[in-house]
């Protein structure tokens, strides 16, 4: 009999017991899943639910609960038409009762100190996406000591609106910017009971993710919730997204619902408000997407470094190699877009004239949305005195990113994740599982220590120079830190320019 019990008492050890982990958070208490070294918690609500008279209002704190909440699952995905070809597909019915998080820990630890903290921030253009895709698993960052947070913020218009019959009731119709601040603040209050350690907060996010972030480096209400910060592919000027003004916005929602009341607008169905709005079609004049509000976004992340409105932090940024958008596959087309610009444009960007009209048109793109003003960034933050981390990524998984000629827009993440069977190319290679290894290893070193390399034998990764713009280029062959390859390129791109309207001014 005692021996009996000395042996269930050791499996229960070696197992952490047949019971699903428990912890208690400020509203209650919530029980996870366990598997093997990692658990998680899915689907925790860290705001009410932004439904009836809380639509387009800031989040509000959830109501306590008193018996164990079951976080077993995914919570709702924010609501958002369907879009069949997103990197990132959501894996959940959406609804506008979706402000949940989710929470990968370590089983245990060895010496019981707290664990630094990752806040991921998904992309999908503000208008698609959630917390809810494979490609964003974080067992792999709970595996290697780090506690890892997603969250779902509001899209498209539930997100981002003002109208004649609110604009009076909030400071900002950025709603989907203030769920990630409570987010964030939900973190600082109760990542301890995840191991976690609130004063080592990394937050990092992909495209519309990344523009997230530099939101939150600007951010007022920000301040104090996070530590450090890794922008993938955030771009960083008007080029690659164009803020609306208070005033647009404000013409935008009464283009949407001519004439209605608050209280209409918060009875109109989640169809209605939702409608078509997706990644498609995201340009349009019934909706503004994000504004400028001064409190927390006060500018273009270029002209709010250089107004010192940039948190003092630890940043790592970059971008993909053919992160682009291509308008358009037709050569011919293409060409006729680049004779506007002189013989040199073609110089560059079809050196040897065999490249094809797809290949061109993403490059082009990726140098005026995203390739570009990364650099930007990255040369207002050096000019500063402040030492940034730059990266491209080049690593050619699958038949799209051959046909693009370099890594797609998102093709990243999976390595990011260290998932590469995740990745959003068909086909892939021997390297997938190397450079995934790679990738993740300087996420965690940049989130424990502040830059990318520490240990583990690697070649030191300086922080970005403008003198060459060194940057680490990361693909099939390996790492490594070379001047850009693409500065003259990019040289020539800015000085055409991306016709980006000028930044409105914020008052009106």
């Amino acid at each position: 009999m005692v021996m009996r019990m000395l042996v269930g008492l050791l499996l229960l050890t070696l197992t952490g017991g047949s019971n699903p982990p428990v912890v208690k958070i400020d509203s209650g208490e919530i029980a996870g899943n366990r598997s093997g070294a990692v658990t998680s918690f899915l689907g925790i609500p860290y705001a009410a639910a932004p439904v009836g008279p809380l639509r387009w209002r800031p989040p509000s704190p959830v109501t306590a609960w008193t018996i164990t909440r079951q976080a077993r699952v995914y919570g709702s995905d924010c609501a958002q038409a369907p879009f069949p070809q997103d990197a990132a597909p959501i894996r959940t019915a959406p609804s506008e009762d979706c402000l949940f998080l989710n929470v990968w820990a370590p089983s245990s630890r060895a010496n019981g100190k707290a664990l630094p903290v990752m806040v991921w921030i998904h992309g999908g253009g503000f208008v698609n996406g959630g917390g809810s895709p494979a490609i964003y698993d974080g067992s792999n960052f709970a595996a290697d000591g780090v506690v890892l947070v997603s969250l779902n913020y509001r899209l498209g218009r539930f997100g981002f609106f003002l109208h004649p019959a609110i604009e009076g009731e909030s400071e900002t119709g950025n709603f989907g910017f203030l769920d990630q601040i409570a987010a964030l603040e939900w973190v600082k209050r109760n990542i301890g009971a995840f191991g976690g350690d609130p004063e080592n907060v990394t937050i990092f996010g992909e495209s519309a993710g990344g523009m997230s972030v530099h939101m939150l480096m600007q951010s007022d209400k920000a301040r104090g919730l996070f530590h450090k910060a890794i922008i993938q592919s955030g771009g960083g000027t008007a080029c690659s997204l164009p803020y609306a003004s208070r005033q647009q916005a404000i013409g935008a929602g009464s283009r949407f619902a001519p004439g209605l009341t608050a209280d209409a607008l918060r009875a109109l169905p989640v169809s209605s408000v939702v409608g078509d709005l997706s990644l498609s079609n995201i340009e349009r004049d019934d909706y503004s997407g994000p504004m400028f509000d001064r409190i927390n976004l006060h500018a273009q992340p270029v002209e709010a470094i250089a107004a010192g409105l940039y948190a003092d932090v630890p940043i790592m940024l970059g971008t993909n190699s053919a992160d682009g958008f291509p308008p358009t596959s037709d050569k011919q087309e293409v060409l006729r877009m680049l004779a506007t610009a002189g013989p040199r444009a073609r110089q560059l960007y079809d050196p040897d004239g065999t490249k094809s009209g797809l290949e061109m048109a993403t490059k082009i793109s990726a140098d005026q949305i995203f390739i570009g003003p990364g650099r930007d960034v990255a040369r207002r933050l050096a000019a500063k005195g402040r030492k940034v981390f730059v990266y491209r990524f080049d690593h050619i998984g699958g038949a799209t990113g051959k046909a693009m000629g370099g890594a797609p827009h998102a093709s990243e993440i999976p390595y990011v994740f260290a998932l590469p069977e995740q990745r959003i190319e068909k086909g892939g290679d021997g390297n997938d599982a190397a450079v995934a290894k790679t990738m993740h290893r300087y996420w965690i070193d940049f989130t424990r220590h502040g830059r990318p390399t520490h240990k583990h034998g690697r070649k030191a990764w300086r922080p970005f120079s403008p003198d060459s713009d060194r940057l680490r280029l990361i693909g099939t062959e390996g790492a490594h830190d070379i001047p850009d390859p693409l500065r003259e390129r990019l040289d020539f791109a800015a000085k055409i320019g991306c016709q980006a309207p000028p930044s409105p001014d914020q008052n009106k």
